[in-house]
C-alpha cells in the first residue's frame, strides 16, 4: 500500500531530540557503487558534519567511499534506527530513487537532503518508474530539502541551514501514501478476500503461485535479473528460497554450503561452486551485486500499471 515507518510516542520523540548530534550526517547508500563520483559534495558536507555510512564490503575499503567516512557496515534494522536517532541529516545520493529509509529517517528526527534532477524523473521519461505508482504525495520542506548537488554554494547553504535550525529535528510521522492509491490497493485487497464461501488466507502474500525463482548473472542484482525476465523482485519470497534445494532446482551444484549475514545471499559462487545462505532475514535485499556471485532471486509477475499486485492477487 506504500512505505511505512514505526510510529513513536511522545516520550520517544523527546528522547530523540535530546540525543541528536547537530554535526552528524548519515549517507543513504549501502552499495559502494552508489558512492561513485560523489566525493565533491561529500567533501563539502564533511566541512560541517561528521559523515557516517553503512556500506557493505568484505575485505578492503572500497575506493568509492572517502576515507573521512565513518563506516558501520550493514546494520540490522534496530541498530540502523539507533544511528538515525543520533543523526541530524540523512542524505541521499540520487539512487535509490525512493524507499522506506528516508521516511524512517524523518520519523526519527532527521532532515532528508536529496539531489535535484533536471528534468525531473517520472514514468514518462525514466524506465525505473514505469508501472510504479509515482502519483503519490511526497514530503517537502522543512523535513525534506531538494537541492542541486552540482551547485556547491546551494549545497553549502542547505547544510548550514539544516545545522542551524533546531525545529527540523522534531520527529515527524511521515505522511500516508496518496489517498486514491491507498483506496485502490485497499479495495483490491478487499476484493481478494470477500468472495463466499470464506476460505483461509494463503500462507504468504503475495501468494506463492506468483513465485518464479531465477539466478542472476555474476555482477547482476536481483532487480535486474527479474526485470530482464519481465518480472519484479519480491523480497517477501526470500524466506521460501533461502535453502539448498533452491540451488539444485536451478541446476547449480553446491560443492559446499555456508551461511552468514550478507545482503547478497542466497547466492552461488561459480569460482568454487559454493552455495551461500542468509542467516539474517532483515538483510534480504533485491538490490546489490558482486562479480563473484550469481544471486538466487525471488521474482514474480505483476499486473500492468500496478506492480504492487501479482496477476493472481485479485
Amino acid at each position: 500500500m506504500g512505505f511505512v515507518a514505526e510510529e513513536l510516542n511522545e516520550t520517544e520523540r523527546l528522547n530523540i531530540q535530546r540525543n541528536k548530534v547537530n554535526s552528524m550526517a548519515l549517507v543513504y547508500g549501502k552499495e559502494a557503487s552508489m558512492w561513485k563520483g560523489r566525493e565533491n559534495f561529500l567533501s563539502v558536507l564533511h566541512r560541517y558534519m561528521e559523515v557516517h555510512g553503512t556500506v557493505y564490503f568484505e575485505m578492503q575499503r572500497p575506493p568509492e567511499v572517502p576515507a573521512f567516512v565513518k563506516n558501520h557496515g550493514l546494520l540490522p534494522q534496530q541498530e540502523l534506527q539507533l544511528l538515525l536517532r543520533r543523526a541530524k541529516l540523512f542524505i541521499g545520493m540520487g539512487f535509490p530513487y525512493e524507499g522506506p529509509a528516508p521516511l524512517e529517517a524523518i520519523a526519527n528526527g532527521c532532515v532528508f537532503l536529496q539531489p535535484k534532477f533536471s528534468p525531473s524523473h517520472s514514468s514518462l521519461n525514466h524506465a525505473f518508474f514505469r508501472g510504479k505508482p509515482t502519483s503519490r504525495q511526497y514530503i517537502g520542506p522543512p523535513h525534506v530539502i531538494t537541492v542541486d548537488f552540482n551547485n556547491s554554494q546551494e549545497f553549502d547553504r542547505a547544510v548550514r541551514q539544516i545545522m542551524n535550525t533546531n525545529d527540523f529535528c522534531a520527529p515527524e510521522a511521515p505522511f500516508p501514501p496518496n489517498s486514491s492509491l491507498l483506496a485502490w490497493n485497499s479495495n483490491a485487497a478487499s476484493s481478494a478476500s470477500s468472495s463466499a464461501p470464506v476460505v483461509p488466507p494463503p500462507p504468504s502474500w503475495p501468494p506463492l503461485s506468483a513465485l518464479r525463482v531465477l539466478s542472476s548473472q555474476g555482477g547482476q542484482s536481483c532487480v535486474e535479473a527479474c526485470r530482464g525476465a519481465g518480472l519484479v523482485c519480491e523480497p517477501s519470497f526470500y524466506r521460501f528460497i533461502n535453502a539448498k534445494e533452491a540451488f539444485s532446482k536451478l541446476d547449480l551444484v553446491c560443492e559446499g554450503v555456508e551461511a552468514e549475514r550478507n545482503h547478497l545471499f542466497p547466492a552461488f559462487s561459480a569460482e568454487n561452486s559454493e552455495c551461500s545462505l542468509q542467516t539474517e532475514p532483515l538483510l534480504y535485499s533485491c538490490s546489490g551485486a558482486a562479480p563473484q556471485y550469481q544471486r538466487i532471486c525471488p521474482c514474480r509477475d505483476f499486473r500492468q500499471g500496478q506492480v504492487a499486485l501479482c496477476r493472481d492477487c485479485l
